[in-house]
């Protein structure tokens, strides 16, 4: 009879595979010979920017874009990591919200986004004599629906991360290595991810929308999502947490601060939370 031959894959396999794409990470990024860290703060980019600062010390720079699509939570993590891990860090204030084909949200409204966030980190590029600019995108984020890499490669950014074909969870493992704190963080998105294709996307809401999931935040949910649908706020709450939500003392706290906010009805989404939910509704018309 045939022998078959199993491959086992051990702990000690595994930490071999996630040094051999840290070690290429590394080799990538020593090959520049500097860059401008596109920087939100979140696991990707914070891990990013950690490594690109190992690996060209000064000659890495990492840049927070300010814009009223930018969770205040968010730009204050990326304030505190730029602190304790010393990185050469800027922040700059980009106006996506300025053009119309943004505030008219498309479905390609991503588009336009980041099209502002890499004119604006060109120019500061520039100007400090940096040679090549880095986002964080990773090897899971191939298959999504991601308008915002045209514009990446229109801009000429590069992913690091994805060309040493490092997936979140790795890139979250790494993260917890090299002691940061955020490595668990939950995936997080600007706020207009939360308007629904074809709404238009202004200050207001971005402020409602953002005060609303801070309300969500203070009562200790950690992943979920506020989608803004006008006078309805629908919560996306992942699974695990969802109980919790229909306790009679927490559901109380959440209708009633989300209402005062101005929405006049509040829904919970039984599907939970789901990573680009809005997306769905591509699937039901041609993307624009």
């Amino acid at each position: 009879m045939p022998t078959t031959t199993r491959t086992t894959t051990t702990p000690s396999t595994t930490n071999s595979l996630l040094a051999g794409k840290a070690a290429r990470l590394r080799e990538i990024l020593a090959g520049y010979q500097s860059v401008l860290v596109a920087f939100s703060g979140g696991v990707d980019s914070a891990y990013l920017a950690i490594a690109a600062g190992e690996a060209l010390g000064p000659r890495a720079l990492a840049v927070t874009a300010d814009s009223p699509s930018y969770p205040d939570a968010h730009r204050q993590l990326a304030l505190a990591i730029a602190r304790d891990f010393r990185l050469a860090h800027e922040v700059i204030h980009t106006t996506e919200l300025d053009r119309p084909e943004y505030r008219a949200n498309p479905a390609n409204r991503c588009y336009f986004c980041k099209d502002e966030l890499y004119g604006r980190l060109a120019e500061v590029a520039k100007a400090r004599g940096l040679a090549v600019i880095v986002d964080g995108n990773n090897a899971d984020d191939r298959g999504d629906y991601r308008p915002g890499r045209q514009a990446a490669r229109e801009h000429g950014v590069r992913s690091p991360l994805d060309e040493a074909d490092l997936t979140k969870d790795e890139i979250r493992e790494l993260s917890k290595q090299a002691g940061l704190e955020s490595w668990n963080e939950p995936a997080s998105a600007c706020l207009s991810s939360r308007i629904p294709y074809g709404n238009e996307v202004t200050d207001a809401a971005l402020r409602q929308i953002e005060r609303a999931e801070q309300v969500v935040r203070d009562l200790g949910f950690r992943i979920f999502r506020v989608r803004h649908h006008d006078i309805v706020a629908r919560l996306e709450i992942a699974r695990a947490e969802m109980p919790r939500a229909l306790e009679p003392a927490i559901n109380t706290q959440l209708v009633a601060g989300l209402k005062a906010l101005g929405y006049q009805y509040v829904s919970l989404d039984l599907q939970g939370y789901r990573l680009g939910s809005l997306n769905e509704a591509l699937r039901l018309r041609p993307v624009s």
